[in-house]
């Protein structure tokens, strides 16, 4: 349902002061971009508003900074010729009305001073060129010469002028399509996918941080496996994630072949999608598998196998971070450990014994809720009588797990007994003893042959260290 009513877009009284504040100065302004867009689309309204003036932007700025209660504090980019206004609620962008022009090797424009219609040409699609005019005489009335309007009602995303100069002079606009897409349910325009399939090489041009705010945007939207698999189809892929690509395509032996695992993926992060926000989350549905490709073999007795791939995978996480010069921070170690220990539930769900539950609740620590979640995400079965049977399996495993946290608290648990109390007990200075005896109480717990309980600990302790020549002083 569109809405219609653009003169209520814009009845903020910040539009107004920017209306009074062009009058002053001269100048014609306009709402533009994604405000009047989501506007249209009766979205939520975003904080963040583009004011084009034609004229100077940051002189603009300066006389809203004046009219507006309150000492305000105007931000000027004088490279790219931007101001910009903030507050709690607000954050508006001016720019003056330009013209661009692009080099083959850089994404960079060269700016000339334009029109309004000069600066709606450069816009990357129909559906962010709209503008509201802020003109007295014309306040609130709709400019849209590439009939946005009806590429919202469409549902349809294209570039106002020639898709192959539109994306080959700014190649993230081609991430930019199919993010929107993505976020807002809409199809790309043919001739826009063919001119992303072309030009799908330039995006090597385009920065790493850059790719990766698209990607995060994807990975984000209601239901990501829309984007993702535009960017497999658009050639893209291969440019960002060649790992992802790599799950792509069944092989098949002796009549015995494996699933997809791209498409598998793209299903496991529109599952997770639907029980959590945590982008990291997402990022571990998105990177669970990518160690199956380098792992695949064929077992002529058991049909295809990928042994180790959570630890291969878990490796590739750090040089995928890397490469996209994401921080390796513990966000990169919590996806790693997701990966690392993706299949356990699913092992543990076979055969639910107390002692592998210790171990999966110690191991996994306050992450273990997150690995649940993703474990029942990662169910893709067409067959609703397996899913159900999986489901129930990880429901007695959430249970067990229940049941063994609240009688041996072994989350996060540190062992009883610590080495500085092994070195009193038995005059050690530090050596490899003291690492033997605190690794064997710890294990002893998770094995469940003693409690995590003091006492237990310490008698068991004595014991251990006997075994290795030791014997306590008095």
């Amino acid at each position: 349902m569109l809405n219609n009513n653009y003169r209520s877009a814009i009845s903020l009284s910040i539009f107004e002061t920017i209306s009074e504040a062009a009058a002053q100065i001269g100048v014609d302004s306009y709402v533009i971009g994604g405000y009047v867009r989501d506007y249209i689309l009766d979205r939520e309204k975003s904080k963040d508003i583009d004011i084009v003036a034609v004229g100077s932007g940051i002189e603009l700025a300066s006389r809203v900074a004046e009219l507006l209660p309150g000492e305000r504090k105007v931000q000027i980019f004088k490279t790219y010729g931007t101001a910009m206004l903030k507050d709690d609620q607000l954050e508006v962008e001016f720019v003056g009305a330009r013209k661009e022009s692009y080099t083959q090797d850089s994404r960079n424009p060269r700016v000339e001073t334009g029109t309004l219609k000069d600066d709606q040409n450069r816009r990357d699609f129909t559906i962010n060129a709209m503008a509201i005019s802020l003109i007295k005489e014309s306040y609130g009335s709709l400019l849209d010469p590439f009939n946005g309007l009806q590429d919202l009602q469409d549902k349809i995303i294209r570039t106002p002028l020639d898709p192959d100069v539109t994306f080959s002079d700014d190649p993230l606009r081609m991430m930019r399509a199919i993010r929107f897409s993505s976020q807002l349910g809409f199809a790309i325009d043919p001739v826009c996918l063919d001119s992303i399939r072309r030009n799908s090489d330039r995006i090597n041009i385009v920065s790493k941080e850059r790719i990766v705010d698209e990607l995060h945007k994807i990975l984000m939207s209601p239901k990501p496996s829309i984007g993702l698999k535009l960017l497999f189809e658009t050639d893209l892929l291969p440019y960002i994630l060649p790992e992802l690509s790599a799950l792509k395509g069944v092989e098949q032996i002796r009549g015995q072949k494996h699933k997809d695992n791209f498409y598998h993926t793209l299903q496991v992060v529109d599952n997770i999608s639907e029980k959590t926000d945590n982008p990291w989350l997402r990022w571990a549905a998105l990177l669970h598998d990518i160690g199956k490709a380098p792992t695949k073999k064929f077992d002529k007795k058991i049909g295809w196998t990928f042994h180790g791939h959570e630890f291969v995978g878990s490796k590739m996480v750090k040089t995928i971070f890397k490469r996209l010069k994401m921080p390796l921070n513990e966000k990169m170690k919590y996806v790693q450990k997701i990966v690392m220990m993706s299949s356990r539930p699913v092992v543990l769900a076979e055969n639910v014994t107390d002692s592998a539950v210790r171990r999966l609740i110690f191991d996994a620590g306050e992450d273990l809720d997150d690995l649940m979640t993703h474990c029942e995400a990662d169910i893709t079965t067409k067959n609703k009588k397996k899913e159900q049977e999986y489901l129930n399996n990880f429901k007695q495993v959430r249970q067990k797990i229940k049941e063994v946290e609240e009688r041996d608290h072994v989350r996060n648990f540190q062992p009883p007994i610590s080495g500085e109390l092994i070195m009193e007990t038995f005059q050690l200075k530090p050596c490899r003893e003291i690492g033997l005896i605190k690794d064997s109480i710890k294990e002893a717990i998770l094995e469940g042959e003693i409690a995590n309980d003091y006492d237990e600990a310490y008698a068991f302790m004595v014991k251990k260290a006997e075994s290795l020549g030791l014997s306590k002083t008095n």
